[in-house]
């Protein structure tokens, strides 16, 4: 019988160019493969997104574009694709494809939170968890220890890409739990060598974590392939929201003719919207994101309806509350205690417990604030989230029943604050 195991071990044979050539109209890109001596041999990705699919990753080498008035990232300016030697600290299994694109949605999103230490855990390319904390009340660590705890569940085997140096309390943190790949713009003195502990980790540096500021001005080109072989091309998503006041009033006209707007939030909303809204960057569509305290409660991604996904957070942030609880008082996860409680009274009781408490706060969604990647097509994913206590909502605007869902927010006692983005944040 086949021995699957050994599939997730091996590496694939890479049969791609060392070049590729990229032509639009007179102007052409030429890009170089990247492969790295480890263990005394040269390898380039471990294998695609899956172990039967080989893969290579390509560097922007020479070239630019110059055209639609945009200013187009040229080469130099490269981050997870200018990964070296150097950056690979300790390379693990060395980076698969699944590995990489991780990391780099982990800065994508964290190019908008370059203002405080941030900290994002990605898990199939979705964010599990993300916090970010002004030096001052906890810096990195404190931010790292939210991401974890907002989603424990889902961090296991993830990739954790901060924005600033890991110190050795957060290195604790990490070397206790199972993670792929770990990407910092720096290390402080004595924590690798608490990370190395986990022999297969990938602990990758890349200074340019720590200065994502300085690509927000440029743009990248998003090039999808199609099933048929075909291309689509497109200007990546941009943010652009970098401020709170970049947020637009949520005001529409009923169909009766009349004006109606919402409270306007207040600044500690607009700070939580507005770290939502960029965590939302990186999540699939459809999605929305509960937050509190600069730190994400629950997210919701990749359903095909609006009012189902703003569900499916409200119930993973309900498991993953309680599991918190669960943990922390037992050291079992949820699920184990269930299972414990068939057999057990004393663990029957601490379950039960566990979910009165879990009910009763709302699972800590209540005083969150909400952000959807599209517009609401109807009321009915405001009014479920505003059952559990939401307080400010964000999203973009320009369905044809935005007065209804403003009345939604109106009607809410104590009454519901909402801003428009001005723009969708689809992922596919």
């Amino acid at each position: 019988m086949k021995n699957n195991k050994l599939s997730y071990t091996a590496i694939n044979t890479d049969y791609f160019p060392d070049h590729v050539t990229i032509v639009f109209g007179s102007e052409k890109l030429e890009y170089k493969k990247r492969v790295w001596e480890i263990d005394e041999q040269t390898k380039g990705l471990r294998y695609g997104e899956n172990p039967d699919q080989p893969a290579a990753m390509y560097q922007l080498e020479k070239g630019s574009l110059n055209f639609g008035g945009i200013e187009w990232r040229g080469p130099g300016n490269a981050l997870v694709s200018a990964l070296n030697e150097e950056h690979m600290i300790q390379a693990g299994k060395h980076p698969g494809k699944t590995n990489l694109t991780d990391v780099d949605n982990g800065a994508n999103i964290l190019q908008y939170l370059w203002e405080k230490p941030a900290a994002i855990i990605i898990k199939h390319n979705n964010p599990c968890g993300a916090s970010w904390v002004a030096h001052e009340e906890g810096g990195i660590f404190a931010a790292l220890n939210n991401a974890f705890w907002s989603d424990r569940i889902a961090a296991f085997g993830g990739a954790v890409i901060v924005n600033s140096p890991i110190n050795q309390d957060c290195a604790q943190i990490l070397s206790a739990n199972y993670f792929e790949v770990i990407a910092a713009p720096s290390y402080e003195e004595g924590t690798v060598e608490i990370l190395k502990a986990r022999k297969n980790l990938r602990i990758l540096e890349l200074p340019a974590l720590g200065r994502l500021e300085e690509f927000l001005a440029s743009a990248v080109l998003d090039i999808k392939s199609l099933s048929d072989g075909g291309l689509i091309i497109q200007k990546a998503f941009k943010n652009r929201i970098h401020s709170n006041s970049d947020f637009f009033p949520a005001e529409a006209t009923t169909k009766e003719g009349l004006e109606v707007c919402t409270r306007k939030p207040t600044e500690k909303e607009l700070d939580d919207l507005r770290f939502a809204w960029a965590v939302e960057a990186g999540v699939t569509s459809n999605s929305v994101i509960f937050a509190k305290n600069g730190t994400t409660v629950a997210i919701g991604t990749g359903e095909q309806d609006r009012v189902g996904c703003v569900e499916i957070a409200i119930h993973k942030a309900y498991t993953k509350y309680a599991d918190e609880l669960s943990f922390r008082d037992t050291g079992l996860s949820l699920y184990e205690l269930r299972q414990k409680s068939n057999d057990d009274s004393s663990m029957k009781d601490k379950l039960s417990d566990i979910e009165e408490k879990t009910r009763r706060n709302h699972a800590g969604l209540e005083s969150s604030r909400l952000v959807s990647d599209g517009f609401f097509p109807f009321r009915d994913g405001v009014d479920v989230a505003i059952s559990e206590g939401v307080t400010a909502i964000a999203q973009p605007g320009g369905s044809i029943r935005d007065a209804d869902v403003i009345m939604a927010c109106n009607e809410a006692t104590p009454q519901v604050a909402m801003v428009f983005t001005g723009q969708r944040s689809f992922r596919h």
